[in-house]
């Protein structure tokens, strides 16, 4: 086979596959057609850009993302380590600084001998050894030629951003520092309310003007991990409260008062002077954008650097096309990675390029495909998306076998193999996911030694 490999997208997934490749030797084209042509959603021309939180999740082993995080590390993962190269405060989770994280990507690749880094749009599927990394913001020229490959429609989701703010325009004698329940540092600004602010916070919200979607839209829905905050809100006026601006844990130690409800910011850049506002993705007019936050306890006269917004994001039937190596069953040599293939989450996505790059590498020599095992998160996630059995329902109208459309996926308990515990142990949750956690590690170090 050809030796070279073409690598379409730059962002999380695409950048993990080629320094995968290079670093086994492989001449890669890396093609990204930013900043020539924006998406709408990313603000530069750098490689692996955080697009909406800068976080990638926790880094406890015994959570989904964090057990995900040191798969990826024992696999060799690159953008990982530039990740915690460039983190930020964030409790026990991996925040980074996005220009930092983003800037020190393009650098690598802009520096590896291996790699030539094209900026350019690719608009037709070539030939040859191919990874299509191009992301859930795919360009619709793109996506028309990798929707004539698959043969299937084209399905997608929203997406939201959450506003930034200039720290220096915070009030901090109405906001405090800290993280909930006082675990690792206290990096969280904490913006609390009573019981009357809430309710003045959430009919303002509730009763903000949305920007408006295109007519071919309407029908097209959200991410349920990823939900814009006035969607959540419709749900009920508590179901904030035990969401993201839930207040347990989060005591402002100069009143030792646990508040009605509390608005989190989490640390942006490296400087640590801009913070999002967690769990506030929205679609909302930026005149109400304004508005609401200055509602906010705390966020009265905040800067707002950048206002939230709403985009599409584009994912392809996996089940219908992916093997779980991630390499299509129609053309040996071309893979998917990435959240284009229906994975959800910053974690997820370098997972998919990771995966990808490393069969590549196998294809190019001759060798066999790895599949990881399915008692891993990565494995489980894969398998998860490539396998339509869990689509399958039969129609209660006549009884036919049918199939459900694909929703986005994320790390999560739920998809991975169940394990024998005594009946007295079965409720407890920190010992499953302790001994889930160390089934994974071991399964991943026995298929690798092996």
């Amino acid at each position: 086979m050809n030796k070279e490999v073409t690598v379409i997208g730059a962002g999380l997934a695409g950048s993990e596959a080629a320094l995968q490749l290079a670093k086994r030797g492989i001449k890669v084209k890396l093609y990204e057609m930013r900043p020539n042509k924006t998406t709408g959603a990313h603000v530069s021309g750098d490689c692996a850009e955080f697009v909406c939180s800068n976080s990638l999740g926790s880094l406890d082993i015994t959570n989904a993302s964090g057990l995900l995080k040191a798969e990826m590390e024992i696999l060799g993962g690159e953008l990982i380590k530039i990740a915690k190269e460039n983190s930020v405060p964030a409790g026990n989770a991996l925040a980074i600084s996005r220009e930092d994280f983003s800037k020190a990507v393009t650098k690598k690749i802009i520096e590896n001998t291996n790699i030539e880094f094209i900026r350019e749009e690719i608009t037709e599927i070539p030939d040859g050894n191919v990874i299509i990394a191009t992301g859930p913001l795919t360009s619709d020229t793109f996506a028309k030629s990798i929707q004539e490959f698959t043969k299937i429609e084209h399905l997608h989701f929203f997406d939201a951003i959450a506003p930034i703010v200039e720290v220096e325009s915070i009030d901090f004698n109405k906001a405090f520092w800290g993280s909930r329940y006082d675990k690792g540092e206290a990096s969280y600004i904490n913006c609390p309310m009573n019981k009357e602010e809430y309710e003045r916070f959430y009919n303002i919200l509730i009763n903000a003007p949305r920007a408006e979607l295109h007519d071919n839209e309407k029908e097209s829905h959200f991410f349920e991990s990823c939900l814009p905050v006035e969607v959540l809100a419709s749900r009920g006026i508590d179901t904030l409260r035990f969401g993201p601006m839930k207040p347990v844990g989060l005591i402002d130690k100069r009143t030792g008062i646990e508040n009605y409800a509390v608005v989190q910011l989490r640390q942006d850049n490296s400087a640590k002077t801009l913070f999002n506002l967690v769990g506030f993705q929205t679609n909302l007019k930026w005149g109400a954008q304004k508005e609401l936050v200055h509602s906010i306890p705390g966020l009265e006269n905040a800067n707002i650097i950048r206002y939230g917004v709403m985009h599409r994001n584009t994912f392809i039937n996996s089940s219908q096309v992916l093997n779980p190596t991630f390499e299509t069953r129609e053309r040996k040599g071309l893979f998917f990675a990435g959240q284009i293939t229906g994975t959800e989450g910053y974690t997820e996505s370098i997972a998919g390029g990771l995966l990808a790059g490393i069969n590549m590498a196998l294809r190019i020599q001759e060798q066999e495909l790895f599949t990881p095992p399915k008692e891993t998160m990565l494995g489980a996630l894969t398998n998860y998306i490539t396998d339509k059995a869990h689509l399958a329902h039969i129609s209660k109208r006549d009884g036919s076998l049918r199939y459900l459309p694909p929703q986005p996926i994320n790390s999560n308990w739920a998809i991975i193999a169940p394990i024998d515990m005594p009946k007295k142990d079965r409720k407890n949750k920190k010992l499953k996911t302790e001994l889930l956690s160390k089934r994974a590690i071991d399964a991943l170090k026995n298929y690798i030694q092996n």
